[in-house]
C-alpha cells in the first residue's frame, strides 16, 4: 500500500488555515491578521465567512490531492451546487471522519488520509470558488479543502490483500498490461458491475464463460483470456488498489491486473460475454452513438489507453447513469475538444490524447453505457473516443527532458523527496497548473539566483541551492518520475514525492563576498526609549521618536540623544515632548534654514492629524534648548493619515501620500501639500492608493533626475507627473519570489535607496528595493529588486541576498555603498508577526557586477524587528536603534521561552564599517559656504592623511529621517570638484531634480576613509516654507 497519514498523526499535523476555506473580498494576498488597538496585537482580516459545518466538524486547511491516487477514497459525489458543509454532511451521514471538497463540484469522504495525502505548501493553491456558494472555497485542481469531525473513526481496518486462492483458482501474482491491448482480453458480465467487484466475482464470472485465467484491475474491473497476450509479464509493484466490492482484498491497480490461473479443469467451452459484461443485461452488442451528438461534436473510434499513465487529463467522477452526451457536455463545458468514455462510467477530456493512445478495432469498445447499455461506452483499458475535429493527435510517451534545455542547465536525475512531515528538498514551490515544463521551471529558478531546479507532481516548480539536495532520501527510479508536464505532454515533470532535478552549470548566478575586514557592532547606550522615528539632527544629534502605550509610564516620548556622551547616559539623552501620538507616523528634514524635521501623521484620532516641527539647535558636547512644537487645534493636516509617506518635493513644499484613516481603518487615497494652501480642501485622490491598501502602506518616493516622481506600494511601481500627479509609466508587477505574489511596502515591508548618482548626472538613476515577505508566516524575501525608472522599457533586475529578510533597514554610506541591518527571516511587520531575527549586517556596493554585490559583514547579538531604525552618524558610523515587536511566548512551566520571545530593545548600537577599521586616519576639511545654489561652485580645504586630491571623493547625502524601512529624504550624490593644492572646488547640484531642496552632509573621502560630515543646504527655501506656520502663538518659524 502507498504510504498514508494515520489519524492519530493527522489530529496534530493538520495546519488550519482560515484562507483556504473562504474568499477574500480583495485580490491582494495578504490582510493585516493582527490589530494595534490598545498596542494589542490583532490585525482583522477582512473576508466572508463559511456557513457553519455539521456540529464539531473543523477545517484542516489545503491539502494534496491526485487523481492516479485520491487522498480520500471511501466514498465521493458531485454535485455542481457543492458547498462545504453539504459535503460535510454527506461524509458525516456515512459515518466518515474527513471529507473533502475539490474542483469546485467534488466531495470525497474516508476515514484515512490516504495514498501521501498532506497539507498544500501554498494554502492559496485551494482557490476555486463553491459551485453552490462562492464565498466558499472547494479545493482547486489536485486540491482539497480538508475538514475533520473530530471524532475519532473507528480502527483502521488491515490493508488490502491479495487473495491466495479460491476454490480451484490460484493467485498468480501482479501482471502488467500490455502495451498494445489487453493482457486478457475478455470482459465478463459481473453480478453488480464495478462497484461489487472483488476477486471471488470476478473468478466465478470467468469460469461461468468457460475462461481458466482471470484479473482483476484498477479496483472494480474483471478480465478473463485463455492465456496472456501481447507483451503482459509479471510486475514487481502497482498491485495497490482494494476491490470496490470488498476492501479487504486487492484487484490490481493502473494497468496492473491482480492474475489467477484455474487449476481445475473448466467446466464449459469460452464463450463471449453478451454487451462486453461490465454486469449488464445481455442483448445485441453495444456500438457508438454517431448521430444526435451535443453540436459541433463527432465520433471518431476506440482508442486504447495510454501505455504509461492515462491517455486524457481530465477525469470526471464515475456516472452509473452515464451516455456519450453527458460526457461530450461536461467537456465542452470546460473548453475541452476530445471525449472519452471508458468502462461504462468513466468520463475524460482534453485537448489531446497521450501516451501513446492508439486506434484499435472499434469492436474493442463493447462495455454498454451505464445509462444506456445499447450504446458503447468503450471498455476496459479501451476509451470511445468523440472530438471536435475530424481527427485528433496523439503524442508519444513522455520521456525525461534531457537535451534543449534553459543554457547551462543540466539534468540529475529523478530524486525522492523525504516523507512528510519532514520538509521539502527545496525550499522554494510555484505551481502552473497549465504552462509548466522543464524549461519554464529552469528559467523561473535562475531568474531567482537559483542553481537548482526541480519538477515534481506534473506541475510544481521546486528552486534552491544545491546544498539542499542533502535533504532528499536519494535517487528514485527514473521511471519514478512519470507525470507528464501540462504544457509540454511530452516532457515528464516528476510525479508524487518525485523530484526530477536539474543543476545549473553555468557562471555562478551569485558571488557573496566574505572580506577579512568586516566591520562591527558595538554598543553605545541605553536609551530612556524605543524609538519608533530616528534623524539625525543638523546639530548632529539624533532625534527619538516613541509611540505612546508601551513605554515607560513617566515617558516624554520625544528625546535628543548626543553620542557623544554615550558613557554617560543621563546626560547623553534629552527630555523633549510631543502632545500625539507619533505612532506610524512619517517624516522629513525641511530646506528652512533651520533644517526643522517635520513630523506627520499619527495612531488614531487627533494624532492622525498631526503636525508637528522641531528645529535643532545647539552642537555635540553642549545642552540644546528647543523642543516639538504642536497644537492639533491651530494647524493639523486636512486628512488623518496612519503610515502614510511625505517627501520634499522639487519646487521646496512637502508632498504626503496616502496611509489609512486609522489603525486597519478604512485607506486614505490621497495626497496632501504643505504648506496647505489658503481656501478649501486641497486633496487630490488617486485611485491606485485605493486600490493597493492596505499592502502600500509608507509607500517609497523618490525625486526622479527627469522630474517625475518615483512611487512603490506592495508590488507595483509607477511614475507620476510632478505637476498633475497623473500617472506617466506603471512597471511591470515587482517580483517577489519563486512561489508566492509579494509585497516591498508595509506590512510586508523591505526597504529601498536610490542609488548614487554621478556628475554629470547623465547616467540613468537606479532605484534599489531590499526584502519584503509574501505576507502572513511566509518566509521573508531573500533578494533586492532593481530598476532604472527613466531607461524606456524599464524591467526588474533581481538580485539574491545571503538572507531573508522583512522589515531591514538601509542606510547610505559616504563610500557610495548601503548597510543592511535588521530585519527577521519570517513573517511580517506588525506585533508579533515575525520570528527569527536577521543578525547579520551586509553590504552592498553597486560599482560591482550585479550578482557580486553583496558583502556579509559582522553579526550582533541584538534581534531588531518591527520598529527598528539605522541612520548616518556625522563621523560616518550607523547608529541602529528600536525594535518593540512585542513577542512573548511561555514555556510550559510559564516562564518565558527567550528563543521565541522579542522584547522591546532599549539598547542602541552602532555599526563601525570596514572603512573605519583598518586604522587609517579620518581626513579632515573645512569650509565657509554651507548654503549652495544651484550649479556654483564652493570651496573646500582639505586634509589628507594618506592619498592626494587625485584620488579624493566627495560626497552628498542628504538628510534622512528613519522609519519601517523608510529613510524619507535618501539620496546620494559624487559631485564634480577640482583641487589646486589643498583648496578644491566643489560644482552643486545642477538643479532640484538631481537634489530637491535641502539639507545634506557633506563628506570627503580619503581613499576609503571619509572624513567627518558638515552639513550644508542646497537649493534654498523655494516655497518659504521656513515662514510657516506664520502667526500662531505655538509654533516659531526659524524664516527661509
Amino acid at each position: 500500500m502507498k504510504a498514508f497519514i494515520p489519524v492519530a498523526l493527522s489530529l496534530t499535523t493538520f495546519v488550519s488555515s482560515t484562507t483556504a476555506n473562504s474568499l477574500e473580498i480583495h485580490d491582494f494576498p495578504i490582510r493585516r491578521s493582527r490589530q494595534h488597538a490598545d498596542l494589542a496585537r490583532a490585525h482583522h482580516k477582512r473576508q466572508v465567512t463559511a456557513r457553519p459545518l455539521p456540529e464539531g466538524w473543523t477545517s484542516q486547511g489545503c491539502f494534496l490531492d491526485n487523481v492516479g491516487g485520491r487522498t480520500f477514497t471511501a466514498d465521493s459525489f458531485v454535485d455542481d451546487g457543492m458547498t462545504q458543509e453539504a459535503c460535510a454532511n454527506f461524509c458525516n451521514d456515512k459515518h466518515f471522519a474527513f471529507a473533502g471538497v475539490e474542483f469546485g463540484r467534488e466531495c470525497y469522504c474516508d476515514n484515512f488520509v490516504e495514498n501521501g495525502g498532506a497539507p498544500a505548501d501554498d494554502a492559496s493553491t485551494c482557490n476555486m470558488a463553491c459551485g453552490g456558494n462562492s464565498t466558499e472555497l472547494c479545493g482547486g485542481p489536485n486540491r482539497l479543502n480538508v475538514f475533520f469531525s473530530n471524532v475519532p473513526p473507528p480502527p483502521r481496518p488491515p490493508p488490502p490483500a491479495e487473495l491466495p486462492s479460491h476454490g480451484l483458482w490460484e493467485s498468480i501474482g501482479c501482471f502488467s498490461e500490455g502495451n498494445g491491448g489487453r493482457t486478457l482480453p475478455v470482459v465478463p458480465n459481473v453480478p453488480g458491475g464495478g462497484d461489487n467487484m472483488t476477486v471471488e466475482n470476478c473468478l466465478d464470472s470467468c469460469l461461468a464463460i468457460g475462461f481458466g485465467l482471470a484479473g482483476t484491475e484498477f479496483g472494480a474491473e474483471c478480465y478473463c483470456g485463455l492465456q496472456f497476450g501481447l507483451d503482459g509479464a509479471p510486475a514487481d509493484d502497482g498491485c495497490t488498489m482494494a476491490c470496490k466490492g470488498d476492501g479487504t482484498e486487492l484487484c490490481g491497480g493502473p494497468n496492473r491486473l491482480n492474475a489467477y490461473n484455474f487449476t481445475g479443469t473448466v467446466p464449459t467451452p469460452p464463450q463471449l460475454p453478451p454487451n462486453g459484461g461490465g454486469g449488464q443485461p445481455a442483448g445485441p452488442p453495444a456500438v457508438p452513438q454517431t448521430t444526435d451528438l451535443v453540436d459541433g461534436w463527432q465520433f471518431i473510434g476506440c482508442y486504447s489507453e495510454g501505455v504509461g499513465a492515462r491517455a486524457m487529463s481530465v477525469q470526471r467522477d464515475d456516472n452509473s447513469s452515464l451516455v456519450p452526451n453527458d460526457c461530450l457536455q461536461f467537456c465542452a463545458d470546460g473548453d475541452f475538444t476530445i471525449a472519452g468514455m471508458e468502462f461504462g462510467v468513466q468520463c475524460f477530456c482534453d485537448t489531446i490524447l497521450r501516451e501513446a493512445a492508439a486506434p484499435v478495432p472499434e469492436t474493442d469498445c463493447s462495455m454498454g453505457c451505464g445509462g444506456n447499455s445499447t450504446i458503447a461506452c468503450g471498455a476496459g483499458n479501451r476509451l470511445s473516443i468523440y472530438a471536435t475535429t475530424p481527427t485528433v493527435d496523439v503524442l508519444p510517451i513522455p520521456t525525461p527532458k534531457t537535451t534543449g534545455l534553459v543554457t547551462d542547465w543540466e539534468f540529475q536525475g529523478c530524486f525522492k523527496e523525504p516523507d512528510f512531515p519532514a520538509p521539502r528538498v527545496f525550499p522554494y514551490k510555484t505551481v502552473n497548473e497549465t504552462g509548466q515544463d522543464v524549461n519554464t521551471c529552469l528559467a523561473l529558478c535562475e531568474k531567482f539566483g537559483f542553481p537548482a531546479a526541480g519538477i515534481e507532481f506534473g506541475n510544481e516548480c521546486w528552486c534552491g541551492d544545491v546544498a539542499d539536495m542533502d535533504a532528499s532520501p536519494g535517487l528514485a527510479d527514473i521511471t519514478d518520475c512519470s507525470f507528464p508536464c501540462p504544457a509540454a505532454p511530452t516532457e515528464l515533470c516528476g510525479a508524487g514525492n518525485r523530484l526530477q532535478t536539474y543543476f545549473f552549470k553555468g557562471p555562478d548566478l551569485f558571488n557573496w563576498h566574505t572580506p577579512e575586514v568586516t566591520g562591527r557592532y558595538e554598543f553605545l547606550v541605553g536609551g530612556p526609549v524605543v524609538p519608533l522615528v530616528t534623524a539625525l539632527g543638523k546639530n548632529n544629534k539624533v532625534t527619538f521618536l516613541e509611540k505612546l502605550g508601551s513605554g515607560p509610564q513617566n515617558s516624554t516620548h520625544a528625546y535628543e540623544l548626543d553620542y557623544t556622551l554615550a558613557v554617560d547616559a543621563e546626560k547623553a539623552f534629552r527630555e523633549m515632548h510631543v502632545k500625539t501620538d507619533v505612532f506610524c507616523a512619517a517624516g522629513v528634514v525641511l530646506p528652512d534654514k533651520a533644517a526643522r524635521q517635520l513630523s506627520v501623521g499619527g495612531w488614531s484620532l487627533d494624532s492622525t492629524f498631526g503636525i508637528r516641527l522641531y528645529s535643532p539647535d545647539g552642537e555635540l558636547g553642549t545642552n540644546s534648548t528647543n523642543d516639538w512644537e504642536e497644537n492639533f487645534e491651530e494647524i493639523q493636516l486636512q486628512s488623518g493619515r496612519w503610515y502614510p509617506s511625505a517627501m520634499v518635493m522639487t519646487n521646496g513644499s512637502i508632498l504626503v501620500v496616502g496611509g489609512e484613516r486609522g489603525a486597519n481603518d478604512i485607506p486614505v487615497p490621497t495626497i496632501e501639500i504643505l504648506p496647505r494652501i489658503p481656501g478649501g480642501p486641497t486633496l487630490l485622490e488617486l485611485e491606485f492608493l485605493r486600490e493597493l491598501d492596505p499592502n502600500d502602506l509608507y509607500p517609497f518616493l523618490f525625486v526622479l533626475p527627469g522630474g517625475g516622481i518615483y512611487f512603490l506600494g506592495f508590488n507595483q511601481a509607477r511614475v507620476l507627473n510632478a505637476e498633475t500627479f497623473d500617472t506617466e509609466i506603471i512597471f511591470p508587477t515587482i517580483p517577489g519570489s519563486v512561489n508566492e505574489v509579494a509585497g516591498r511596502t508595509y506590512p510586508m515591508q523591505g526597504a529601498s535607496v536610490m542609488l548614487p548618482m554621478h556628475a554629470p548626472y547623465t547616467e540613468p538613476a537606479q532605484i534599489l528595493t531590499c526584502g519584503g515577505s509574501p505576507g502572513g508566516g511566509a518566509m521573508a524575501l531573500d533578494n533586492c529588486v532593481l530598476i532604472s525608472p527613466e531607461v524606456p522599457g524599464a524591467d526588474w533586475q533581481i538580485e539574491r541576498m545571503p538572507f531573508r529578510r522583512v522589515m531591514p533597514c538601509m542606510t547610505a554610506l559616504p563610500d557610495g555603498t548601503y548597510l543592511i541591518v535588521n530585519g527577521a527571516e519570517k513573517g511580517v511587520a506588525g506585533f508579533g508577526l515575525a520570528n527569527d531575527p536577521t543578525l547579520t549586517a551586509l553590504l552592498y556596493d553597486p560599482t560591482l557586477a550585479v550578482g557580486s554585490r553583496f558583502s556579509i559583514l559582522n553579526t550582533t547579538i541584538v534581534g531588531r524587528m518591527y520598529h527598528s531604525e539605522s541612520i548616518l552618524l556625522h563621523d560616518g558610523r550607523v547608529l541602529i536603534s528600536g525594535s518593540d515587536p512585542l513577542t512573548t511566548v511561555l514555556n510550559d512551566d510559564g516562564t518565558i521561552n527567550e528563543d521565541l520571545s522579542y522584547p522591546e530593545e532599549y539598547r542602541v548600537e552602532v555599526y563601525v564599517p570596514p572603512y573605519l577599521t583598518t586604522g587609517r586616519t579620518q581626513p579632515t576639511f573645512s569650509i565657509t559656504n554651507t548654503d549652495w545654489e544651484y550649479g556654483k561652485q564652493y570651496s573646500i580645504v582639505v586634509q589628507l592623511a594618506h592619498g592626494t586630491t587625485s584620488t579624493m571623493r566627495v560626497s552628498i547625502l542628504g538628510a534622512v529621517v528613519s522609519t519601517h524601512g523608510n529613510n524619507f529624504g535618501q539620496r546620494t550624490l559624487f559631485p564634480e570638484f577640482s583641487c589646486t593644492g589643498n583648496t578644491c572646488k566643489v560644482t552643486a547640484p545642477p538643479n532640484a531634480n538631481i537634489f530637491p531642496p535641502g539639507w545634506a552632509q557633506l563628506f570627503v573621502l580619503d581613499g576609503p576613509t571619509p572624513s567627518f560630515s558638515t552639513w550644508v543646504r542646497i537649493g534654498g527655501d523655494p516655497a518659504s516654507i521656513g515662514d510657516w506656520p506664520a502667526g500662531l502663538d505655538d509654533f516659531h518659524p526659524p524664516g527661509v
